[in-house]
């Protein structure tokens, strides 16, 4: 076991699945822009006592993100699990964003992803085995988030594109559709949307599945 690997290790989705996993054992490479998010993300994860590499990079730049990763490699090993949960989550209606916006949005919700997963995925896919998933949403698209409504639909896009180059390989790709604001304690609990990330990193090869919906109605009764 050579770990895990979170891009986009803030408060939320990203520190949730960090502790999901380091609660199998895993050791975690958490990635962010800033060092104060990967000190509150360590701290999250320490209780687990599995080891924890720090390391800071932006999503949108390739050498750092490269970098990064290969840091990650070099302290844990290949890893058996990346998770890219980078977004830019804004409000913003038809002609609100200027195109340089527009620009660095997709950049960081869905090139981000195509840069990690073209790093690592070759790896595993020599290896035979290991999971790149990626955190997704607006299972519907919305005007009032038309950013994040294109980036999402691009991430659902660059999940087949990418099963289609190395599935056959053993690359498990799959994307986890959160449908509402990540809170704790709501029905969007992000410890509750982390389960979806394990359950599709331990699926046997024939019941793969490419995306996993959070509709906040799990667990209702």
């Amino acid at each position: 076991m050579s770990g895990a690997v979170v891009i986009g290790a803030g408060p939320g989705i990203g520190q949730a699945v960090a502790r999901r996993f380091a609660r199998e054992g895993f050791p975690i490479a958490l990635i962010a822009r800033s060092d104060r998010t990967l000190e509150a993300a360590a701290k999250a994860v320490a209780p687990s006592g599995v080891p924890v590499v720090t390391l800071t990079a932006d999503s949108t730049d390739e050498t750092a993100l490269r970098d990064a990763l290969d840091a990650a490699s070099g302290e844990l090993g290949p890893p058996d699990a990346v998770v890219y949960n980078a977004a830019i989550i804004q409000a913003d209606a038809p002609g609100e964003l200027s195109v340089r916006a527009h620009l660095d949005a997709w950049a960081v919700n869905v090139v981000g992803a195509l840069t990690a997963a073209a790093h690592v995925a070759p790896v595993m896919a020599r290896r035979g085995g290991g999971s790149f998933l990626i955190t997704g949403g607006m299972p519907e698209p919305e005007v009032e988030y038309v950013s994040l409504s294109l980036g999402k639909a691009g991430v659902r896009t660059l999940v087949t594109l990418l099963d289609q180059a190395y599935g056959a390989s053993g690359v498990h790709v799959a994307s986890v559709t959160v449908a509402g604001p990540v809170a704790p304690g709501t029905d969007f609990d992000p410890d509750d949307i982390a389960e979806h990330y394990w359950r599709l990193h331990t699926q046997p090869r024939h019941q793969w599945e490419h995306q996993a919906l959070h509709s906040g109605l799990e667990g209702r009764r």
